[in-house]
């Protein structure tokens, strides 16, 4: 079954504490990337942005930040903010307490943010208490792109990716090899729907 595009509001009354959108400010956008940096797809991704002057938060993999640790700098250097996306992309839902959290403290020695994202969406409510208990504040997104499913034509993913524009949505793409190929034309025509309708696009 597809995940539907927005997310729906009674998904964000069940979790409240998660951030399922930012606070109204004068239409403003959040766009988020999960699963960077990618060595060729993350710059990429941060030419297209200064192009419309838009800022971003990325939720990256703490292994991956390890790895590339230069373009991890150049998203820093852009001015954009970053975010704990776990050292390993574990499946809350499917990982102890235990091991969750030294998932989570492992990345933390690579991504300085209290910005987290919880991999694939799923977590335990034991875990969301430990990390909101810790100081984390749980971001979650508001349209879900769907980049990442090979399944969809990039005309689809532009078409849920551009469905609604509203001030405070936080938007999820994929700074990743799958969601690449979808990835690049819906962000692109969501940066350029924005602009058009006279929104700014900011970093959390």
């Amino acid at each position: 079954m597809m995940i539907p595009a927005r997310i729906p509001r009674f998904i964000e009354w069940i979790f409240p504490k998660r951030l399922w959108r930012m606070p109204a400010c004068g239409k403003t956008l959040y766009l988020t990337f999960d699963d960077g940096p990618h060595p060729e797809i993350t710059p990429r991704v941060l030419a297209l942005l200064a192009q419309y002057n838009a800022k971003a938060t990325f939720f990256c993999i703490g292994d991956r930040v390890k790895r590339y640790p230069e373009v991890f700098q150049q998203i820093l250097d852009a001015g954009h903010s970053v975010g704990n996306h776990t050292q390993h992309h574990l499946k809350g839902t499917k990982t102890s307490l235990e091991a969750y959290w030294a998932d989570v403290q492992e990345a933390s020695r690579y991504i300085e943010s209290n910005l987290f994202r919880p991999p694939y969406g799923r977590i335990t409510r034991t875990q969301e208490k430990a990390l909101l208990a810790k100081g984390y504040q749980l971001v979650m997104w508001t349209i879900l792109s769907a980049d990442y499913d090979v399944r969809l034509t990039h005309a689809q993913v532009t078409a849920r990716a551009t469905s609604r524009l509203s001030d405070g949505f936080i938007y999820l793409f994929h700074d990743s090899e799958k969601a690449e190929e979808r990835m690049f034309p819906a962000l692109a025509a969501l940066l350029e729907m924005g602009r058009e309708r006279g929104f700014r696009f900011e970093g959390m």
